[in-house]
């Protein structure tokens, strides 16, 4: 087979595969590539040595079988059999549920999850995201930290396991997106800038030096990441991927790194005959991110809204501390500013920032389903001291109003395992790292960083003890038991309006209707013809809907329809979801 390899320091090249050693030679027509042809088959281990070096794994690796640093196996992708075609699934429309493959059983595998996705069917969800699976040292951990962007992280099984998981999703209908990492690579297992610029300190990124999107040899670290993302849909039959932090993804040149992307994907999406969803991680506010590439923007699907969950979180459980200061003044009209216009930070006065952050959005010319909105995901809970989640602290009236809210918006909503029916356990960081050093300053800087909140040593759990990881699965009884049982049971009735009344997934911003009291603590918008309401206060409301409803479609608690004066009277955290006359 063909082996080739873009190393363009070097003098030398070595091919060792399956214990061969085979001198590569310069490709003529591709500067700084070299190729060479070696037997091989699926699973034959190779690796590189440039110049007198010691060998080192492919940084196209589709397989690293014995973790980062260890040799390279060849994949065969042709020998997976797919059960049976699948026509894909778009993203308006959807209900997308974040999943760690790591906790969301204890077993921790690609496998196990896959047996766990009835659940999901069931529960209504349409697109499953998967949280990174590039290798990282050790057994568990986020996976923000990966290495080998084209593999998939051993102890969760290995290619052959994802694409396992991928055909038992599209059996049941769900589609499968997996978060990508394109901003930086690990600190550990990271042996690319051996091979090549893939790194330059023309910029710097919370983890350091910036991938090398703008300087000298960028075109090949852009190619790269775009044949890497190609292969994740091509490969494995995905549905999309997750961006993560492409603000942190500094690029100078006309062309942005990310319009390249987009338009290689929209490419592939029209040979697969398939749609392909690109969805970003951005807090910049920006709706170029979001916008057509004919109408100057950078062509991506959708993006996380943070501004949503910010609003949300303010007006559940009073927090004012960082950047939720910003919420923390009126967070029921902050809410009702997202819930009509998308971003609540398009222009104006961020005192976190301590400058105008945003730009407005365009209502006209962008579809709500471009946006996600969502009261939890895997950042707002395990970026807490003890990753406690919302069910930690609220009451399950507020955590059936968090849902009301979050499933009736005008976003694609989106969850994150284990919500669904209020887990009790946390979700904490944790990691595995084997460089002892490198253990020790993550320890280290996690408590320094909540210790400069107030919080003790000792309450900062250590993200390399295992019990850390253990506390975080998922615990399967609960959803069999109360107060649980009765969260799930409210989920599955709000996904199933949604997918049910038109209305509730129409994508037009502009005609999203709301009224609030900031005092009274209730929230009421109208979407077409369905009327949600919430009650976050512990008294009862009288909610003027100003008409009469003539069908109560799910409540929290026992409510009655307006009568003739119109106004809806509402139990103390509680939510409606009703259907015009």
């Amino acid at each position: 087979m063909q082996f080739e390899v873009w190393a363009p320091q070097a003098d030398r090249v070595t091919l060792h595969c399956d214990g061969v050693t085979r001198a590569l030679e310069r490709d003529p027509d591709r500067a700084g590539w070299w190729r060479g042809e070696a037997g091989a088959r699926d699973g034959s281990r190779y690796g590189y040595a440039l110049d007198d070096g010691p060998v080192l794994p492919d940084p196209r690796s589709r397989r690293q079988p014995d973790g980062p640093d260890g040799l390279s196996a060849v994949v065969d992708h042709g020998r997976h059999q797919w059960r049976a075609p699948w026509a894909g699934r778009a993203l308006p429309g959807a209900v997308v549920y974040e999943l760690h493959v790591g906790t969301y059983t204890r077993e921790g595998t690609l496998d196990a999850a896959a047996g766990r996705l009835g659940h999901l069917a069931e529960l209504g969800v349409t697109h499953v995201e998967l949280m990174p699976l590039s290798p990282f040292p050790g057994r568990h951990g986020w996976g923000y930290e990966g290495v080998s962007p084209w593999a998939v992280h051993e102890p969760y099984g290995g290619p052959g396991a994802l694409k396992r998981f991928v055909d038992r999703a599209h059996g049941l209908g769900l589609a499968v997106v997996l978060d990508v990492v394109h901003n930086h690579f690990g600190p550990s297992g990271n042996h690319l800038p051996a091979f090549g610029p893939y790194l330059t300190d023309r910029h710097q990124t919370p983890w350091g030096a910036a991938v090398n999107l703008d300087a000298p040899g960028s075109d090949e670290v852009r190619d790269y990441l775009v044949q890497s993302a190609l292969a994740w849909l091509r490969d494995y039959r995905l549905d999309g991927l997750r961006l993560d932090a492409v603000h942190a993804l500094r690029d100078t040149r006309a062309c942005h790194f990310l319009e390249e992307l987009s338009t290689a994907v929209d490419a592939l999406s029209a040979e697969l005959g398939r749609p392909l969803s690109l969805i970003a991680e951005s807090d910049l506010n920006d709706p170029r991110l979001i916008s057509a590439r004919a109408e100057g923007g950078l062509g991506l699907d959708a993006q996380w809204n943070d501004d949503f969950h910010h609003t949300l979180r303010v007006a559940l459980t009073g927090e004012s501390q960082g950047y939720y200061a910003d919420f923390a003044r009126a967070p029921l009209a902050g809410l009702a500013k997202t819930l009509t216009g998308g971003y609540f930070h398009d222009g104006t006065y961020s005192a976190f920032r301590g400058r105008r952050h945003g730009r407005p959005l365009d209502r006209n010319r962008v579809a709500a389903h471009r946006l996600l909105g969502y009261s939890q995901t895997h950042d707002q809970i395990g970026n807490r001291a003890q990753g406690d989640r919302l069910a930690a602290v609220l009451s399950p009236g507020l955590l059936a109003c968090a849902a009301t809210l979050t499933l009736t918006a005008p976003f694609t909503p989106m969850l994150f395992m284990g919500e669904e029916w209020a887990a009790g356990t946390p979700w904490q960081f944790f990691t595995d790292h084997t460089d002892p050093e490198l253990a020790e300053a993550v320890r280290r800087g996690r408590r320094r960083e909540f210790a400069a909140h107030g919080w003790a040593e000792e309450e900062v759990p250590d993200p390399q003890d295992p019990a850390t990881r253990e506390r975080s699965c998922l615990d399967w009884s609960e959803p069999g038991r109360e107060p649980h049982a009765r969260v799930l049971a409210w989920y599955r009735r709000l996904i199933a309006l949604r997918h049910e009344h038109p209305d509730l997934t129409d994508p037009d911003l502009a005609d999203t209707k709301v009224a609030h009291d900031e005092g009274e603590r209730w929230l009421a918008f109208r979407r077409g013809d369905v009327r949600v309401a919430v009650n976050l206060s512990a008294r009862p409301a009288a909610i003027p809907l100003g008409s009469r409803a003539a069908e109560v479609l799910a409540a929290w608690e026992p409510v009655r329809a307006p009568g003739a004066d119109g106004v809806l009277h509402v139990p103390g955290e509680s939510g409606v979801v009703l259907l015009q006359a």
